[in-house]
């Protein structure tokens, strides 16, 4: 399982991510749709974390927007050749 920091902070600076706040409601959304699973763990500082990681139906659900937005983005990269 990967600590949340690691996650959060590629979001953050990839300028997906307004602030870590905002990760919580996601993350509890995919639990309860089952895409993820979740286990306490020890955290070298301070209390235990909650950490995440993917059920089988969420690596599935992965795959297929991997899918999808190759498709997407193949379709977007034509389009704006197309214009130049």
């Amino acid at each position: 399982m990967h600590s949340r920091g690691s996650g959060v902070t590629e979001l953050s600076q990839a300028g997906l991510l307004a602030r870590e706040g905002t990760i919580y409601p996601l993350l509890s959304r995919l639990r309860k749709d089952g895409l993820v699973q979740t286990a306490w763990g020890e955290s070298p500082s301070g209390p235990p974390r909650r950490y995440y990681s993917l059920t089988p139906e969420g690596h599935q659900a992965l795959d297929d927007f991997r899918q999808a937005w190759g498709a997407l983005k193949l379709s977007v990269d034509d389009i704006l050749t197309r214009r130049q």
